[in-house]
């Protein structure tokens, strides 16, 4: 069995899911979210790709309905021991598998919360489960209740968070020699993925995002690779991961002289970052941490220049997103706690002159001070 955590820590995970379930008066809670079947139970797979979901009673009584292709998967990683297979075949509507499930697990008139906001829901699954479920009990949206006790890490989360800090910084360190005129982002890109790979990680949530030029401006990945020039910029956004939690980081690399607008630029992000470290702790909420970001970029007439958020809470997450729910947006009331793990991010993407500057990493929040996960310090990078 390829468990990553010991089975007790899969016990106390599912005390506090049915502790809460309680809270909510819920009796049964149906998990669509990759990352919430895997934080319970350890089930890991990209079978979310289809109908799946797993069944969590306020007993503790956990039921997978899934594929067949996923059977062998689940009884292999997790700890989950009933395992319900619906027969995949052309016109199938596995919602109606799921109902008769639920009926023969004595819910028929219960109150069951549904996780909606999840990749692992399309559009028609969630129509299809409301046209089968909707008089069969009372359904209410659960989306956040695991996506929330998730937020805070125990001690062997923070491991894994940890060792994939480790990894993105010596993927950083790799890159480092590749990048000069004449680099390819090719093989930069090769070789950071390579080391995450090669240290005993994961692929990521998403793709790693490099550009460089014009393209330097972009915030997500793109296809098409380019050869640095003697002068030239190269915005990288990646992550290590081990067992599928994250610890992002992102740069801006300058080849060459940096110029006045690189460095200003780059100072903002610094003088920025260093005022978030001061509310990134307890007794603050992660809108306080966007309102320093605007706040001090504002005040730089760089506004038009900003994004409308900062970061967001890491974790265990499957494609196509690292990112989790939890952002670091205007008005958004979360408790900043300890032992958290948190990405901060600046990224300030100038098209009027076409200069990129960006500086990202991930942060164990404390009862006091942030502790930076990476070795790499905040300096400007010029190859």
């Amino acid at each position: 069995m390829a468990l990553h955590f010991e089975r007790s820590e899969y016990a106390e995970r599912l005390s506090r899911l049915t502790a809460r379930m309680q809270a909510e008066k819920l009796d049964a809670l149906l998990l669509f979210a990759q990352e919430s079947m895997y934080w319970l139970t350890g089930y890991d797979s990209f079978g979310y790709c289809f109908f799946q979901t797993l069944i969590v009673k306020a007993d503790g009584t956990l039921t997978l309905l899934t594929r067949s292709a996923d059977m062998r998967q689940a009884r292999q990683t997790s700890i989950v021991q009933n395992v319900v297979v619906w027969v995949d075949r052309v016109n199938a509507d596995p919602t109606l598998d799921l109902k008769n499930l639920l009926s023969e697990m004595d819910l028929l008139g219960a109150r069951i919360g549904i996780e909606y906001d999840t990749h692992g829901m399309t559009g028609r699954v969630a129509r299809l489960i409301d046209n089968q479920l909707m008089t069969f009990g009372h359904i209410v949206d659960a989306s956040y209740i695991v996506s929330g006790l998730r937020l805070v890490k125990s001690a062997v989360e923070l491991a894994h968070v940890r060792r994939a800090a480790e990894l993105a910084d010596d993927a950083l360190n790799a890159a480092l020699s590749l990048i000069a005129a004449g680099g390819d982002e090719a093989d930069i890109l090769a070789t950071m993925q390579g080391v995450v790979l090669a240290g005993g990680g994961d692929y990521p949530a998403n793709e790693f995002v490099i550009g460089s030029g014009e393209d330097a401006l972009l915030c997500r990945y793109k296809s098409g690779r380019r050869k640095l020039e003697a002068t030239d910029q190269l915005t990288v956004e990646w992550a290590g991961v081990s067992a599928h939690y994250h610890a992002a980081m992102m740069r801006t690399v300058v080849v060459g002289e940096p110029s006045h607008r690189q460095r200003e630029l780059h100072k903002a992000c610094v003088d920025t970052i260093q005022a978030i470290e001061e509310v990134l702790r307890p007794g603050h909420s992660f809108g306080d941490v966007f309102d320093i970001h605007a706040q001090v970029l504002d005040e730089r007439g760089l506004s038009r220049h900003r994004l409308n958020a900062c970061g967001y809470s890491l974790g265990a997450r499957f494609s196509p997103s690292w990112m989790e729910h939890q952002m670091f947006q205007f008005g958004n009331t979360q408790e900043i706690l300890p032992d958290m793990t948190l990405f901060v991010h600046m990224i300030i993407m100038d098209s009027d002159s076409g200069t990129a500057m960006t500086l990202g990493q991930t942060y164990q929040t404390t009862e006091s001070a942030p502790l930076s996960l990476s070795r790499h310090g905040l300096d400007l990078i010029a190859r």
